[in-house]
């Protein structure tokens, strides 16, 4: 089974982004990049830069794909909490990106992996500066309207369909499909899921599944907020050392408190588990190898 078949292709140049290709995307051969295997999930061996060009150089037309950024509570959702549907997302997106420090800190120390670290919100920001074009048509599904005049003002894009959801359309049959028929009535070559995990992936999966979609689907988290000033990203210096995290806690302790220690703190008792074989370490189980 390969995902990618009819996605990518070599013969096709990032000379002309947004663009459509001379070669029809049904024949284009597929291209998987190498990978690393961490706690179960197979993670592209690529930095953002690289993988905001494989975005790119992908043809307007080509058929639906959809890039995932799992962070520590992405691992935790994947493997501790029985969430079907998260995994099954996973299991079937293109790329699967290492975005965390922490996570990478982890595969480093205790499997000696050296994982390229390629956050949603740098790809994020290098499709923005260096690949999307003011003309480019952008699909985005978020929770603020806020994104179409920040996208305008900073980046120069003339053409985002935007689609907010009501809160909690995840539950709601209608308004996830709401969600759906948006995305697939404004084809774009890019299609932000600016609704965070794991509505976001659910989304893009879905998607997906419909089968005549086209473009590249993009989860990734807040990186439209930093990239749009909407939201303030932590500085250079807690992000190379892993401190984000704590750099969130201090800006918004009441919001940011359950999703580090509750959502994310237990990665450490499942690369616990994961290194040492016990059960005993995380009482959960690892997920299942993609």
């Amino acid at each position: 089974m390969s995902i990618l078949e009819g996605v990518m292709s070599k013969t096709v140049s990032p000379r002309v982004f947004g663009r459509a290709s001379d070669v029809p995307a049904a024949n284009l051969p597929p291209q998987a990049p190498s990978e690393h295997e961490f706690l179960g999930v197979k993670l592209a061996n690529l930095t953002e830069k690289q993988v905001a060009m494989q975005i790119a150089a992908r043809p307007v037309d080509a058929p639906f794909a959809y890039v995932v950024t799992p962070n520590a509570a992405h691992f935790n959702r994947l493997a501790r909490l029985g969430d079907k549907r998260f995994n099954d997302a996973y299991e079937h997106a293109w790329l699967r990106l290492l975005d965390g420090q922490i996570p990478r800190a982890l595969a480093k120390i205790f499997f000696g992996q050296s994982i390229p670290l390629a956050t949603g919100s740098d790809v994020t920001l290098d499709l923005l500066h260096n690949h999307i074009l003011p003309d480019d048509v952008v699909t985005v599904i978020a929770s603020t309207e806020e994104l179409r005049a920040g996208l305008k003002e900073r980046f120069g894009l003339r053409n985002v369909a935007l689609h907010v959801p009501p809160r909690g359309f995840v539950k709601d049959e209608k308004a996830f499909a709401a969600c759906i028929d948006f995305v697939m009535a404004h084809p774009a070559q890019y299609v932000f899921f600016a609704v965070g995990a794991p509505q976001s992936e659910y989304l893009a999966r879905a998607v997906f599944a419909r089968g005549d979609a086209v473009g590249t689907g993009l989860c990734v988290g807040s990186g439209l907020l930093f990239a749009t000033g909407l939201s303030r990203r932590a500085p250079p210096f807690f992000r190379r050392n892993g401190l984000e995290w704590f750099y969130r806690l201090m800006c918004n302790p009441l919001g940011h408190a359950r999703r580090i220690f509750v959502e994310s703190m237990p990665i450490f008792l499942i690369v616990l588990r994961a290194r040492f074989g016990s059960d005993k370490v995380s009482g959960g189980k690892t997920p299942a190898p993609m």
